[in-house]
């Protein structure tokens, strides 16, 4: 195996338990497993030795909850002023043109934006399936994350309560209940590894109250447990939500997931804003985690999570950058600098520090995804997932007080100076070692324009008077 040893950092941050530092300090990998950290290790060489002069050395972030393919469709003018469900409507008559090809383009540029930012494990929801094109869409994800060498937990979503059964989706982007199940079973059966240090793990992901059947969640979460996967939907996100629940269920939504069986430590959900007080409190006794993703929520005008009370009640808490349609990027150092400037304002200066962020987009995160054993902190039996920052960047003058909060504070470019992902480097001097960027780039904006394009042809969305107004460029 492999080894990796760096040496003299400026500082290394471990959040561990104790929230220990090693100022000077070194750390030794063989192969994805760190077998040293701290001061006067017994090592002088490896595979491959970083002088970490200057550099400071965090865990590798953990994102909660994404969707990939979204990154097509971000920055759109027609879906800047929208709620949520007015928002799903529009976007779901491009997202129906999706092709496999389009599927793998997103997920490099997501999964690479995100490691640019010091993220080494992603979890992504997906779950649009539009009809007559491959349903082995997960699969370009997957393709692509080995590609770029990043940790993944991509979820099997879905849909099946269109339109035409008082749904919110429209038909073309449902399937039935007997395919997603099918499928759920295949992606498990060919990828989840539930190994120690595994690079690829599948769950199961219904996509939410008002576009899945009680039928669907039931049975999804009888096959996720049958094979020991985790399960994770959205739940809580707005107040529409909640008027729904009620009006075409007679309950609200967590009410809907626990009598369906989708509560326990192996289930997540996305967001949870609306959760009131005694459903908190029933969230910390399923021992359920959320993840909390501020800017999305934010952009949408969806509310906000009430992070300290869930907290209080024993809830795990993570952060995730939710998709680039609700966020307009894929950023984990944004995400937990906004939660940390958000909370200050909603709950005071003295409820959520700096490095408090910090730790919900690490060990926060990674009892999330129910990975805490092997990623969320630098010990001694962990995964080498970790990022650096040179701390004489210019962003950081006058701020080197505070190693722990300062990726959160300050350095607002955010591009890490590396990564490094079960001891292999991934980013090297703020650049993907794995991919060429600017070619992606250029991919993924030809794919966007091709969606709008044949949106344009094919939906009721009113494109021509948006390019005379000049809102919409023809590609």
């Amino acid at each position: 195996m492999s080894t990796l040893l760096i040496k003299n950092a400026k500082n290394i941050i471990t959040m561990d338990g104790e929230r220990r530092r090693f100022p000077g300090g070194s750390l030794y990998a063989v192969g994805q497993e760190i077998v040293a950290i701290g001061y006067d290790l017994p090592y002088e060489t490896a595979d491959t030795v970083i002088d970490a002069t200057g550099k400071i050395v965090y865990p590798g972030l953990i994102n909660t909850h994404h969707h990939l393919y979204q990154n097509l469709t971000r920055n759109i003018p027609f879906v800047q002023k929208t709620e949520l469900f007015d928002w799903l409507v529009t976007l779901y008559d491009i997202w129906r043109h999706l092709r496999p090809e389009d599927i793998h383009i997103s997920a490099v540029v997501g999964l690479g934006e995100l490691l640019k930012t010091g993220c080494t494990t992603a979890a992504d929801h997906f779950y649009c399936f539009p009809n007559g094109v491959s349903g082995e869409l997960i699969d370009e994800e997957i393709r692509a994350a080995q590609e770029l060498r990043i940790r993944f937990h991509p979820t099997r979503g879905s849909m099946s309560l269109g339109r035409s059964k008082g749904g919110l989706p429209p038909d073309e982007v449902c399937q039935d209940e007997e395919t997603i199940l099918r499928d759920s079973r295949r992606l498990i059966e060919t990828y989840h590894d539930s190994n120690r240090f595994a690079m690829l793990r599948i769950g199961v992901a219904p996509c939410s109250p008002f576009s899945i059947t009680g039928d669907l969640l039931r049975e999804s979460a009888a096959l996720a447990r049958s094979y020991g996967v985790r399960m994770h939907t959205h739940l809580a996100e707005t107040q529409d939500e909640d008027r729904f629940c009620l009006e075409k269920l007679g309950m609200r939504p967590l009410e809907f997931m626990e009598q369906t069986g989708w509560v326990g430590d192996d289930v997540w959900y996305a967001h949870g804003i609306w959760f009131n007080d005694a459903e908190i409190h029933r969230l910390g006794s399923h021992c359920c985690g959320v993840a909390h993703c501020p800017t999305s929520n934010m952009k949408m005008g969806s509310g906000v999570m009430p992070i300290v009370k869930m907290l209080g009640a024993g809830v795990n808490v993570g952060l995730g950058v939710d998709g680039s349609a609700s966020n307009d990027g894929s950023n984990m150092l944004s995400e937990a600098r906004i939660a940390h400037l958000l909370h200050n304002l909603m709950h005071g200066t003295t409820a959520i520090g700096a490095e408090d962020c910090l730790h919900l987009a690490t060990m926060g995160s990674a009892k999330v995804l129910g990975w805490a054993d092997d990623i969320g902190s630098l010990e001694v039996g962990k995964a080498a997932d970790l990022f650096m920052i040179d701390s004489r960047q210019l962003g950081f003058a006058g701020a080197l007080h505070d190693d722990g909060a300062l990726p959160v504070l300050t350095g607002l470019s955010q591009t890490v100076d590396m990564t490094i992902v079960g001891g292999k480097i991934v980013v090297k001097d703020g650049r993907l070692v794995n991919v060429d960027e600017e070619k992606a780039a250029i991919q993924a904006q030809a794919a966007s324009f091709r969606l709008l394009n044949e949106a344009a042809l094919r939906t009721k969305i009113d494109y021509s008077r948006m390019r005379t107004e000049g809102k919409y460029p023809v590609g």
